[in-house]
């Protein structure tokens, strides 16, 4: 009866719906709702583990949104008999960290959070031993939390579902400090890889600025970098507020990265780091103001992975550039392999070629989710930091500059992206396996496009002529009705000639932009 509800809840292998209606979007995602899922969880996970409810140890936290105590309080009575451990506001890798960590090592948890999302928005992410739950595992969950709220459910009068009689036995609950269980792993690891003569403060000495974006990951600036001996001065926006009064929590937002490197130029700091809201991404920036972000980034956290994996691969998205490519394959002789857009896609990758004896260090994708193998492969914007903190302190030893690894990258002149909103189709999924399919052989009979293979998403067609050079990406959309095209050119101009090029097939089906 209430399937629909909770299926439209599902984006990818996350929950993410409106916790609070606003003028353009109607409530979706409740604590009884959260309850429900919740208890479809440990019903799963019960069956997962081959143990009783009662038997299983689930953490449970929160970021800085408006409605995460709320939704905290809903699914920690959905998980019922289970030992539910509330760890407070915290970052989504702390939560997946809490299955792994001694002195945790809870069979699973829960993160209530909506990433850089608006801050009506609210979700759900699920982590087990293996990390975050797959697709088709969420799905099971869903499922099964709709067939719980048929049984113990009725429906409200905005079109939603309350519980209407309990429908757990609860078990214990405790608070659990897990953010300093969190942070004293990371310091560990920074003070294992400077190897400082100064045990206790390998950072002193390193002046580093963070922006949290009012988020849950604040604790960074004090709880690692100051208490490591780094001057912390001048960070900004570490206070918790869920209505993210400064600017979106997101590394990949123009005004985001403005802040960050405002405050690092007023701070004359070495290094900036920014966050998004639940702390799963991260970005940085130079002491010259340089944004070390999507290519960058990549560029930069694999020429640190180098070290202690040479000639091996990087797993990236389908979106990335040529130039990065070039980077990776030509100056630091590793192998690069463009995959799909979804990061956990990028990091199930990462994880197959291990399994097949191919060496893979890093899985990353251009949104600044990325994850090392040696982190078990979460997706950590604070780990990711720690990388390149590490790295910083080491090259400023030797008097040298973190930007040297890095000085051969090459940057496209132009970088565009274009939606295309396909929402008036009704199966739009299907309608956009047609576009692709059209615009391949439309590609195949144009004398200057190039089909890119192998690859793995979408059709990229490179051009490379007196008047372009460069390519272009046309691809579904994860979860939206929205075929996005992206398009990147060596020289000025370019992109736009690139446009004028499949205009023509564009018109031909009345695509227009979102």
């Amino acid at each position: 009866m209430f399937n629909q509800i909770f299926e439209s809840l599902q984006n990818g292998n996350d929950v993410r719906g409106a916790a609070i209606a606003v003028e353009h979007e109607k409530r979706t995602l409740t604590p009884d709702i959260a309850g429900f899922i919740a208890a479809g969880f440990l019903v799963f996970l019960s069956e997962k583990l081959g143990k009783s409810p009662a038997q299983l140890r689930i953490g449970i936290g929160r970021d800085s949104r408006l409605t995460g105590e709320d939704l905290l309080a809903g699914a920690s009575i959905g998980l019922g008999e289970a030992t539910v451990y509330d760890c407070g506001m915290i970052s989504t890798p702390a939560m997946f960290q809490s299955t792994v960590l001694k002195g945790s090592d809870f069979d699973a948890s829960v993160m209530i959070t909506a990433s850089h999302l608006p801050f009506h928005r609210n979700g759900m992410k699920f982590f087990t031993k293996d990390g975050g739950l797959e697709h088709d595992e969420l799905t099971v969950v869903l499922q099964k939390a709709a067939a719980i709220a048929d049984q113990f459910g009725t429906a409200t009068e905005d079109g939603l579902v309350k519980a209407v009689q309990p429908y757990t036995h609860v078990g214990r609950r405790e608070s659990f400090d897990l953010l300093s269980l969190y942070a004293e792993n990371l310091c560990s690891i920074i003070k294992e890889k400077v190897q400082s003569a100064d045990r206790e403060q390998p950072l002193k000495g390193l002046h580093i600025v963070v922006d949290a974006g009012n988020g849950a990951a604040g604790f960074f600036a004090d709880r690692i970098l100051r208490k490591l001996g780094a001057d912390t001065s001048g960070s900004v926006f570490l206070e918790p507020d869920g209505t993210f009064p400064n600017h979106i929590p997101n590394p990949e937002n123009a005004a985001a990265m403005d802040a960050v490197k405002s405050a690092v130029l007023q701070a004359k700091a070495d290094l900036g780091v920014i966050f998004d809201c639940d702390g799963d991404r991260g970005a940085v920036v130079f002491s010259d103001g340089t944004e070390v972000n999507r290519n960058t980034l990549i560029a930069l956290l694999a020429a640190i992975a180098k070290d202690d994996a040479p000639h091996s691969v990087i797993v990236t998205d389908s979106v990335t550039s040529d130039e990065l490519t070039a980077f990776l394959e030509d100056s630091l002789e590793m192998q690069h392999l463009r995959f799909k857009r979804g990061y956990k896609n990028v990091i199930d990758k990462a994880i197959e070629l291990n399994k097949a004896g191919i060496d893979c260090p890093l899985a990353i994708e251009t949104s600044g989710h990325g994850a090392f193998r040696e982190n078990y492969f979460s997706d950590d914007g604070a780990y990711l930091s720690v990388m390149i903190i590490c790295r910083l302190a080491l090259m400023r030893a030797q008097g040298k500059e973190l930007s040297a690894l890095i000085a051969d990258l090459k940057q496209p002149a132009e970088a565009i992206e274009k939606r295309y909103s396909i929402a008036d189709v009704p199966d739009y999924k299907a309608y956009s396996r047609t576009v692709l399919d059209s615009f391949q052989a439309y590609a195949e009979k144009e004398p200057l496009f190039h089909i890119v293979t192998p690859n793995y998403e979408g059709i990229r067609v490179s051009f490379d002529d007196a008047d372009a050079k460069g390519w272009v990406l046309m691809r579904a959309s994860l979860h939206d009705p929205v075929i996005p095209v992206n398009i990147e050119s060596c020289g000025k101009g370019g992109c736009a000639r690139i446009l004028d090029r499949i205009q023509p097939f564009i018109d031909r089906f009345g695509l227009r932009v979102q």
